[in-house]
């Protein structure tokens, strides 16, 4: 990233379990810390991926720019049971499947100019860890396991773990009970399995099913949980509380609750101070998913001849917590954006320095990441005719992640 002139303002971000603006200070004297949900590795990278990815790349961006210091991390779930369904369907093996989409996924964002976290850290690399950690809390009596259960399953005793720790259901999701369960069954979720506590305690430890890869650990054979994997690779690479918890606006519910939970129960800690949800891109009319497959590539774009940086723009277009819908319009006047900044930029370039862009680009970035209105900044300098200066050009690279000088 090029340097700036100055610093600019700490952001402002809409936090979920307050419903509000707030602040995206870290702690006086500590870094400003960065937790984002990675994919599972299976068809990646996905325009609704690169949303996600891009939104919180420019928190970082921000950060950064205003002189903090910056320790993001990011986990990759690449053992996962639609990860394993997938590797059965094409009869492929599941570790190279999520090592395949992993290098995938970098090229991806590397290819969007994503400044890439601190930490990536595969679930795979921390099964015993992960497993540690289910143990304690089985010690602890927040862990259990269903009575008669053959299978070696271990589940998070919700109620339990309110009573040792200031975490309570509900807290970071702001949901009532009938959507979370609503949402428990519909995300990965087992609300009506016979023999658990409450309907909603999630899965910690699965254990051991025919045909699924399993570890060895001092809580019997299996593999871990999804939300207690986010919990522990957190705790493991970021001072708690962290300064921001980010992801879809997908994991809200259950996998931002109970990753909070876990980790409460477990640190007596927060896991967040604030947690940042992106929201859904739709295609062809409906929600961009998997299960749907009606997804757009990034790297079948690129591979088409379309250039990263129109990519870039087409997201930046649309506010990260509004919906919008991934269109070939939006693509085609991203390109042609692109193409007039690249005119703009060759044509009329002065050497004399100009912050009167700087300080508006970094003013609207500050209000919950308004990439479009930044964008918007843009066009009416290149409208205007306004020369280009190189420090405004830096700060199109720098803050947006747009490079016009090659």
């Amino acid at each position: 990233m090029p340097r700036l002139p100055g610093t600019g303002p700490l952001p402002r971000i809409h936090d979920t379990a307050t419903d509000s603006l707030v602040s995206a200070a870290p702690a006086a004297g500590h870094p400003a810390t960065l937790y984002v949900c990675g994919i599972t590795p299976y068809d990646a990278t996905h325009i609704g991926h690169a949303a996600t990815y891009l939104a919180f790349d420019t928190l970082v961006r921000l950060w950064l720019d205003a002189g903090l210091e910056v320790v993001y991390a990011q986990n990759t779930t690449d053992v996962d049971d639609p990860l394993l369904e997938r590797a059965r369907d094409r009869g492929l093996d599941w570790r190279a499947l999520a090592d395949d989409q992993t290098d995938l996924y970098r090229s991806d964002m590397e290819s969007l100019g994503v400044v890439p976290p601190d930490h990536f850290i595969a679930v795979t690399e921390v099964v015993g860890p992960i497993a540690d950690a289910v143990e304690e809390l089985i010690d602890r009596g927040i862990g259990y396991r269903i009575d008669g259960d053959p299978l070696g399953d271990v589940y998070f005793d919700s109620a339990a773990a309110s009573r040792v720790s200031d975490w309570r259901l509900g807290d970071e999701s702001r949901l009532d009970e009938k959507t979370m369960l609503e949402f428990s069954a519909m995300r990965g979720g087992d609300p009506q399995r016979p023999g658990k506590r409450a309907p909603l305690d999630p899965l910690l430890w699965r254990g051991v099913r025919e045909g699924d890869p399993s570890w060895p650990s001092v809580v019997g054979p299996g593999r871990p949980g999804w939300h207690i994997e986010c919990s522990v690779i957190a705790s493991r690479c970021l001072a708690l509380p962290v300064t921001v918890n980010g992801g879809g606006i997908d994991l809200v519910f259950p996998h931002h609750e109970f990753s909070a939970g876990h980790t409460a129960a477990l640190s007596g800690e927060r896991l967040a101070s604030i947690y940042a949800h992106t929201t859904l891109v739709s295609y062809q009319g409906e929600k961009m998913s998997k299960s749907l497959g009606n997804l757009v590539f990034v790297s079948e774009l690129v591979a088409s001849g379309t250039d990263p940086r129109a990519i870039r723009l087409a997201i930046l277009a649309q506010h990260h917590r509004v919906a919008w819908e991934w269109t070939a319009a939006q693509l085609a006047d991203a390109e042609a954006r692109l193409a007039r900044w690249i005119g703009w930029a060759n044509a009329s370039l002065t050497i004399r320095e100009d912050e009167a862009a700087l300080d508006g680009i970094r003013r609207v970035l500050a209000n919950d990441l308004d990439t479009a209105s930044a964008l918007a900044l843009v066009d009416e300098r290149v409208a205007a005719g306004i020369p280009a200066d190189p420090t405004t050009l830096s700060a199109i690279d720098a803050l947006l992640g747009i490079d016009l000088r090659r």
